[in-house]
């Protein structure tokens, strides 16, 4: 029983770890030099994290549940999958339409009549959460959680197999994937957070700056997404008739 909490706890701690893997610091680099909140960037890290783990929840418990295997062309089309995400978010911010997106589908941050609406001790005791993703926009909440989604993809088929190989009873094994999850929440939370500090606090004084770093990210992105589409198609052998697919 303490062997099996210890690896559930190590599955907290490595899903953490895994926030950090290239591809997810580059999709949400994309998103985060648009943001002008430390605490909306925290929100959209945790968002983009539920997304990740969604997918990795679902794939994992047909893995572990029903035994289902993940043929070596179907693994790669999935990591393939991200490399095409990764470029379109590195065009989209290039070419502005992430920002004209944000300006349309974003709310006004405070209404005029809320300004002059009193302040009493009940409208100061909402839910954080809740009141950050008003703010955002229906929008702004939707896209990391795709994003998400999608990035779940890739290697999510490796996580369920180093459960099954390392926990004998499903229900346990499921556990780790879930606590695997909340990690990946908490670490991608706490990046996007540390990520936002710089922008934010020089956002006015620095304002060129933020700008070369908002294209930066777009190239930045283009360019792994193109490196991870190469080593995934040519590499890999999606597109040729002899795929190898390692899950990493």
């Amino acid at each position: 029983m303490i062997s099996f909490f210890g690896i559930l706890i190590l599955g907290f701690f490595l899903g953490m770890r895994h926030a950090t893997d290239p591809d997810h610091v580059v999709a949400v680099m994309t998103i985060v030099t648009k943001q002008r909140g430390v605490a909306k960037a925290g929100v959209i890290g945790a968002l983009w994290g539920v997304g990740h783990t969604f997918t990795i929840f679902l794939v994992g418990v047909a893995i572990i549940l029903f035994k289902v295997s993940i043929p070596p062309r179907l693994g790669l089309s999935m990591e393939f999958a991200v490399g095409l995400m990764l470029i379109l978010l590195g065009v989209l911010n290039l070419t502005g339409v992430l920002r004209w997106l944000q300006h349309k589908f974003t709310p006004s941050m405070v209404m005029p009549q809320e300004q002059t609406a009193p302040v009493t001790v009940s409208s100061t005791r909402g839910n954080w959460l809740d009141r950050h993703l008003r703010e955002m926009g229906l929008y702004n909440a939707l896209r990391p959680l795709v994003i998400g989604t999608v990035h779940g993809l890739a290697g999510s088929a490796a996580v369920a197999i180093l459960v099954m190989t390392t926990i004998t009873d499903p229900w346990w094994a499921i556990a780790y994937l879930l606590l695997f999850g909340l990690g990946t929440v908490a670490g991608m939370a706490a990046m996007t957070t540390a990520m936002a500090y710089p922008i934010v606090y020089t956002g006015r004084k620095m304002f060129r700056w933020n700008q070369a770093l908002a294209v930066g990210s777009g190239v930045l992105s283009v360019a792994f997404g193109m490196f991870i589409s190469f080593q995934i198609g040519i590499g890999g052998g999606l597109f040729t008739g002899n795929p190898h697919w390692i899950p990493r």
